[in-house]
């Protein structure tokens, strides 16, 4: 007990069912004055009962029912009874089995935060009588109208600040014991059902899904960007005094690439955000029939790269072709970033096919031969972690290692080709 009476959750808990009390309290004076005014409208009896049951029951139901209260409840229950919901914050009323639980909840609070707030009244009002007893003159004093007691004057009248002690300590006790009552049903009545649990995870799934590809897209795109701008400005800074024309070359692409960079930086962020400005939640996601311009921008870093094509590449579906592109992209920034060469040396060979047995993209590059040109495993990147994670979805194939001195990536997509008719 005495560890209960220095809880503070103990008179937080109080506070809770004082707050219902002082709900009581309100819907008391309203249902007052309906009911008197029921009475004066003189109906028969069995109509002035029902009307009466219904003036006393009603506000507190539609009260219950409006979609803010569960989320105001929500709030209260975790602040004041220290209970944490699988839904936080725990939103408004959705639908109708939720407002019947929220009402049920809100009854069951005005219920016994009325219990406690006439124990409270009671326990401090008597209590502020008798605690002062000792100091009262001798004689019979009136406790409450028809209820007296005496003083004597002697220390026999101790009994009555002990008995406001420990009445005001019984009613914290009580307050805790309610409290922890109400603390363990409120997660199975105001909280989510399994239903709605199954609900919430697949929400919170899809949101770390969706999250895990937006971090995969702003790796790739600017990931690829910041390889071109760091072989331009090596290139720049090299042939600065000797070769300013294509200095300046270089400084353009880097520009462009940077500009590029940011744009899908901004489309990426606003995404995460939520966003909803114009153009930056809608913006087009490239495909492989951008892969002209991917390759155009690598060459402008000094990078060779020559493409070979096969199969009608716009009978793919979308999501494929997306990923696809994404897929050359970080295979184009790898070979970049890990050629271990001058960039005018870098000679790309980009294959992209597509036959029955789906489509297949091969990239291979020219490397140092030294082990530490396995972006696999050296430089701790995301990259081919991040390409085997796309094809897996796609259910795919990746293959990626050391191929008589060249860096090779294979990535096949089973693809249903459809041929037009």
């Amino acid at each position: 007990m005495a560890n209960v009476l220095f809880r503070g959750s103990t008179y937080l808990r109080w506070v809770y069912l004082l707050l219902g009390a002082a709900l009581v309290l309100a819907f008391v004076l309203v249902d007052s004055a309906l009911v008197e005014l029921v009475k004066e409208l003189a109906l028969p009896q069995v109509v002035t009962v029902i009307v009466v049951a219904v003036v006393v029951v009603a506000p507190p139901v539609l009260l219950g029912v409006l979609p803010a209260v569960r989320e105001v409840e929500g709030i209260a229950v975790e602040s004041l009874l220290g209970v944490r919901f699988e839904e936080r914050p725990l939103g408004p009323s959705r639908n109708w089995p939720q407002r019947r639980r929220t009402t049920l909840w809100f009854c069951l609070h005005l219920i016994t935060g009325g219990f406690v707030g006439i124990l409270s009244t009671a326990v401090v009002g008597f209590g502020a009588v008798l605690l002062a007893a000792p100091f009262r003159s001798p004689g019979a004093h009136e406790l409450i109208p028809g209820i007296d007691y005496h003083v004597t004057g002697r220390w026999t009248d101790l009994w009555m600040p002990l008995a406001t002690i420990v009445g005001l300590a019984g009613l914290m006790v009580l307050s805790a014991l309610i409290g922890a009552l109400l603390a363990y049903t409120a997660p199975r009545v105001l909280g989510p059902t399994p239903a709605e649990r199954i609900e919430l995870l697949e929400r919170r799934t899809a949101t770390l899904a969706e999250r895990n590809r937006l971090a995969r897209e702003l790796h790739d795109s600017v990931g690829h960007a910041l390889s071109l701008v760091t072989i331009q400005a090596a290139a720049a800074r090299r042939v600065l005094a000797t070769d300013p024309a294509f200095a300046e070359t270089a400084l353009a692409a880097m520009e462009t690439s940077a500009r590029a960079a940011l744009a899908d930086l901004d489309h990426v962020l606003g995404l995460l955000r939520d966003d909803r400005r114009p153009g930056s939640a809608t913006a087009p996601q490239a495909t492989l029939g951008d892969v002209a311009r991917l390759v155009e921008a690598t060459r402008a870093g000094g990078i060779t790269v020559e493409v070979h094509r096969s199969g009608d590449l716009a009978t793919l579906p979308a999501a494929v072709s997306r990923e696809a592109y994404r897929i050359v992209q970080e295979g184009l920034t790898n070979a970049i970033r890990h050629a271990g060469r001058p960039a005018g040396e870098v000679k790309v060979d980009l294959s992209i096919s597509l036959d029955s047995s789906g489509l297949l993209l091969e990239l291979t590059n020219p490397v140092d031969a030294s082990p530490a040109v396995d972006v696999a495993s050296t430089r701790g990147g995301r990259g081919l972690a991040g390409i085997r994670e796309r094809v897996a979805v796609l259910r795919g194939t990746v293959e990626a290692g050391l191929d008589s001195g060249r860096w090779r990536l294979a990535v096949t997509l089973p693809v249903a080709v459809t041929t037009k008719g």
